[in-house]
């Protein structure tokens, strides 16, 4: 199959499920492609961009509206034009998804967790922080206590802050007493996290997507218009995993665990994609300055380096 029949199926895909949930494609644009060059797009090319996954002009400004109402961006306007770029809030939360979603998995543990008491907190906002910690990966030990074997301090250390409970949570470090104790641990994962579901996922994902690795590999030539479409499905679905994965250490995932199998897929396709990508968002968004600029140089840092 051709690289531009698999997009076309990829397309048709997403636009056949039930719910089209267009605000969230549109935060997966954002954060893959106009975070990192700039991070502010004129709402026309935002609307452009997004008939590309046959979404209509009116469900990208709902979508948009409603994206700002819940702080994820802010818009200015400039003669009858409105741009929109990422809120403080929102660069925070793009920041912590970067990490998860680029990053190489990490491959050494040294056995201790990271454990998060929440019991100083009213129910209403323990609720709220248990939600924002499940998306940096933590589990429920029970209701006032989140763990992670491998979380990272500076993404935990900006969330509290932003949520303004740095002082009322507390953070310990700690690991088992000794090795008799393993299987109890291994248990305590299987009902934190439902492992077998998410790598479920990344099994559909990787059948998904990889006849577009293969075509992209063999072929190497894409239209700009079909690779910007293929990346951002690609990141779209694979950020839906991930968002769910806690991303525990080898030591505690199942064997033959698909989820390094997805990053790898991932990596290698979006390697093939992003320069013919660039030159659609090149040609097609612009900005308060006109063209989008050139991506950063963290850009270039994602799935382990790009050239």
């Amino acid at each position: 199959m051709s690289a531009s029949a698999i997009t076309k199926s990829l397309v048709d895909e997403f636009r056949s499920r039930p719910t089209l949930r267009a605000g969230s494609l549109i935060i997966t644009v954002f954060g893959d492609s106009i975070a990192a060059r700039g991070g502010t797009v004129w709402l026309g090319s935002l609307i452009s961009v997004m008939s590309e996954f046959g979404i209509s002009e009116r469900l990208v400004r709902t979508s948009v509206f409603r994206l700002a109402r819940d702080g994820w961006l802010g818009a200015n306007q400039v003669g009858r034009r409105s741009f929109y770029s990422l809120t403080k809030e929102g660069r925070q939360k793009f920041e912590q998804a970067t990490h998860r979603i680029y990053g190489e998995p990490r491959l050494d543990w040294t056995g201790e967790w990271t454990l998060v008491l929440l019991s100083a907190l009213d129910a209403t906002e323990r609720e709220s922080v248990r939600k924002e910690l499940s998306w940096l990966g933590f589990g429920a030990i029970s209701t006032s206590l989140m763990a992670h074997p491998a979380a990272e301090p500076d993404d935990l250390k900006t969330l509290l802050a932003r949520l303004g409970v740095q002082d009322e949570v507390v953070v310990m470090n700690g690991r088992t007493s000794d090795e008799s104790q393993d299987d109890a641990l291994r248990d305590l994962v299987r009902k934190s996290w439902n492992l077998e579901e998410i790598d479920d996922r990344y099994e559909q994902f990787l059948g998904h997507f990889d006849p577009a690795r293969k075509a992209v590999c063999a072929n190497g030539k894409l239209s700009p218009r079909n690779a910007f479409q293929i990346r951002t499905l690609l990141i779209q679905e694979y950020r839906k995993i991930l968002l769910r994965d806690p991303l525990l250490p080898s030591e505690m995932l199942p064997d033959d665990w698909h989820g390094v199998a997805a990053y790898k897929l991932c990596g290698e396709l979006y390697r093939g994609l992003f320069h013919a990508a660039d030159r659609f968002l090149t040609e097609q968004v612009e900005t308060t300055h006109g063209p989008l600029p050139p991506p950063s140089a963290e850009f270039f840092e994602r799935f382990g380096g790009l050239k």
